[in-house]
């Protein structure tokens, strides 16, 4: 099966850490096929990464989704967060020369992006189901912010390892809260980002933690469309480390997370997809977030946090059993929400 893929640059609206008149981008790719694009009542998938991940690492999870319900969908749009892959290198120069942007984007001004796009005409009247995982996850539990439970823009919610915690909980772990973001700060800050080619990177990051429990595939689309060429011929990440870094310290948006789920949940099935191995979404944070109140079923997969770098096939099939039980009207009146394991 082929699928058809275009871009977009979707316009973000004004902040008032920028000056008049500049806003920043984010791009956002479509997905579709000859059968699907055919199919104008189908569903609409949206899909948000995780910090350090570009929207194209979708594409190997989106592909098996495309395959495996082919007669669902209409089409998936995934998109790049201002700070990361082909967004970076639209707002570089902004971010490079606003003062205010040395503290970063907040990922409240991703969720405003996403709102905008949901806004726009060619989403109009669309079924659409969000899919987010990690901080994209709150990215698009945000974008429905400030709408009436009655013209909330989703059929569903899926929620794949997301990041967000209540602001008490936090507070009363805050020594591990702030041993891990301390953790990954320091290891994006390191972390390699110049390679004399596309071939040496590839090489080099299938010999290395994370990247070595990484689908292959996966990691070709992050150094096919993650990095850019430079002047002098090397390859380099499209992004900044250091505004890449600074997101992990955005925990405003991972308070606020569970508020709009809470918000939501009776009326937007939310579903939510974890990692067995995941040392970042530990068990207090999944009981606080996910319960029988919250949740519409719950996934496990055997992998750690980077389901969608581990194991995107089986976060399709997942997917694609959500997208099945997203069809049948109602929920059924259990205890507790639907639970499997894969």
């Amino acid at each position: 099966m082929s699928l058809g893929i275009s871009s977009i640059t979707v316009d973000c609206p004004y902040n008032v850490k920028d000056a008049p008149g500049q806003t920043l981008k984010m791009s956002a790719t479509r997905y579709l096929t000859a059968e699907s694009a055919r199919n104008s009542q189908g569903l609409v998938l949206l899909f948000a990464h995780c910090i350090g991940a570009n929207k194209e690492q979708w594409e190997p999870t989106i592909q098996r989704i495309f395959t495996l319900r082919p007669s669902v969908l209409h089409e998936a749009w995934a998109f790049d967060f201002q700070t990361h892959g082909e967004s970076a290198a639209l707002n570089r120069k902004l971010l490079e020369t606003s003062a205010s942007r040395q503290y970063g984007v907040s990922i409240f001004e991703w969720s405003d992006a996403i709102t905008a796009f949901l806004d726009s005409p060619q989403m109009l009247g669309k079924r659409i189901v969000a899919v987010g995982h990690s901080v994209g996850a709150g990215a698009m539990t945000l974008a429905a912010r400030g709408r009436a439970l009655s013209s909330l823009p989703y059929e569903s919610l899926i929620l794949v390892e997301p990041m967000m915690t209540p602001r008490d909980l936090f507070y009363q772990e805050i020594d591990d809260r702030a041993a891990t973001m301390e953790f990954v700060v320091q290891a994006t800050t390191a972390r390699r980002e110049r390679w004399r080619s596309r071939d040496e990177a590839f090489s080099w990051m299938s010999r290395r933690v994370p990247w070595n429990a990484w689908d292959s595939r996966v990691v070709r689309k992050l150094v096919e469309d993650g990095l850019e060429d430079t002047p002098n011929g090397e390859v380099k990440i499209k992004g900044d480390r250091r505004q890449e870094a600074l997101s992990y310290v955005d925990v405003e948006p991972q308070f606020a997370g569970p508020q709009e789920i809470n918000r939501i949940a009776g009326t937007v099935p939310v579903h939510f997809i974890w990692g067995s191995e995941s040392l970042m979404c530990p068990e207090y944070i999944i009981s606080a977030v996910c319960n029988k109140q919250t949740a519409a079923s719950v996934t496990t997969i055997d992998a750690g946090h980077m389901i969608i770098q581990e194991k995107p096939d089986l976060l399709a099939d997942a997917i694609c059993a959500i997208l099945d039980r997203n069809a049948a009207p109602g929920r059924d009146g259990s205890h507790g929400p639907p639970q499997s394991k894969l």
